[in-house]
């Protein structure tokens, strides 16, 4: 979205027209469908990345609460989450993703109707988009991991994992250890992984 604002006209209708062509949506990414259990890594954004969320700390708590609750529901294991100011991140298993999508929608609905009316902002925008990154392989699973719980020092709010509230990133560590996170970290590094999805 935000990339596509620099474009020039010529080359968003080029876009519009490719994604016409592969019968995809023309302003929001592909829902795929799948079969069977699959792991996914799932994001959602505040419209222009405003930090909403992050109006007090008791939203946010209220938000990660009900946003893992939803997940729970059609979820059989969440391995891993991060609730940041202005979007969230969830890496979850399940073979109901479909059903998933429709709940967090209800729950981007209620949280939008909830927020606005609190801030007296009714018809304000909260959320932009909800998209499903499906993983592929073992060390995509790990890198996506540290992506979660690196997500609040990458956009440095705090300068460790587990000075971070919301977030899986402290029962993760106490877990699994700090020394075998450290390994997974160094053997599954996130390098550029998620650049662009998040921007502030």
């Amino acid at each position: 979205m935000y990339d596509y604002r620099k474009l020039t006209k010529k080359q968003q209708e080029e876009i519009v027209g490719y994604r016409q062509q592969q019968q995809r949506p023309l302003h929001s990414p592909p829902h795929w469908e799948y079969k069977g259990q699959h792991q996914f890594l799932v994001t959602a954004a505040c419209y222009e990345h405003a930090p909403i969320i992050g109006a007090s700390f008791v939203r946010m708590t209220d938000c990660e609460t009900e946003l893992l609750a939803v997940c729970a529901a059609w979820a059989s294991t969440i391995y891993a989450w991060c609730v940041l100011p202005n979007h969230y991140h969830v890496l979850l298993r399940t073979d109901q993703i479909a059903a998933l999508r429709a709940a967090l929608g209800q729950f981007h609905g209620r949280t939008a109707y909830q927020w606005n009316g609190a801030e007296q902002r009714r018809g304000r925008k909260v959320w932009f988009n909800c998209v499903e990154r499906l993983i592929e392989s073992h060390g995509h699973f790990w890198a996506s991991v540290n992506y979660v719980h690196h997500n609040p020092v990458k956009h440095r709010y705090v300068t460790r994992w587990q000075e971070w509230t919301w977030s899986s990133a402290t029962a993760y560590l106490e877990n699994l250890g700090t020394e075998r996170a450290a390994q997974l970290w160094h053997e599954f590094p996130i390098l550029n992984y998620g650049e662009g999805w998040d921007k502030d």
